[in-house]
């Protein structure tokens, strides 16, 4: 019979070993280049600079723009302005040559109507009955701006009448008769008097 100690054992079953466990987490502990993350990039003063020198940048480009748009803004004002201005000027000279336009034609009227009136005077000066429309037609006229001139013993003006004969008398030129009376329309003389001049 073998002897039980030649009988080769059989090994004992080993345990299994356990994994090791990893090292407890250390923040202070690392194990290699820090690996940088999002958010994480350390912003230095140089960055800081650079970014200041663009916002100035942009600040006097905007400062400029705004110049820019101002003076704009004044050079289209004072056209606007111009314009209006040349208008009124415009508007007024149409007005005043329209104004005029019509004196003119209501003086070429009255101008021929002044012989007519003449003889109306006459007419009423020699008892003909024409006073009644004698007075309609000048004080229709007189409305309308026709003046009588009839500068009888004032001095005598040149500028509205006219001397056609001549006496003799003391002291300056006065009008001694009115020959025929002048009148103005609307304070322009239409027709000089025609007077006697004494002195």
């Amino acid at each position: 019979m073998p002897d039980p100690s030649d009988v080769p054992q059989a090994e004992e079953a080993q345990e299994p070993e356990a994994p090791a466990s990893p090292p407890p987490a250390d923040a202070s502990i690392t194990t290699g280049p820090p690996v940088e993350t999002a958010g994480s990039e350390e912003v230095t003063e140089d960055d800081l600079d650079h970014e200041e020198l663009e916002i100035s940048e942009l600040e006097a480009q905007l400062l400029e723009d705004m110049d820019r748009l101002q003076s704009e803004r004044n050079d289209y004002l004072d056209q606007l302005l111009r314009t209006r201005a040349d208008f009124d000027n415009y508007r007024k000279r149409i007005v005043k040559q329209q104004s005029e336009h019509q004196e003119r034609a209501a003086e070429s009227l009255v101008v021929k109507l002044l012989d007519a009136l003449d003889t109306f005077e006459l007419a009423v000066a020699h008892g003909q009955g024409f006073e009644q429309v004698h007075e309609m037609l000048v004080t229709t006229l007189v409305k309308e701006g026709l003046e009588r001139i009839d500068p009888a013993g004032a001095a005598f003006d040149p500028n509205e009448a006219d001397a056609v004969a001549h006496e003799a008398g003391d002291g300056g030129p006065v009008v001694a008769e009115v020959l025929r009376p002048g009148y103005r329309w609307k304070g322009r003389v239409l027709r000089p008097a025609m007077v006697k001049v004494r002195g």
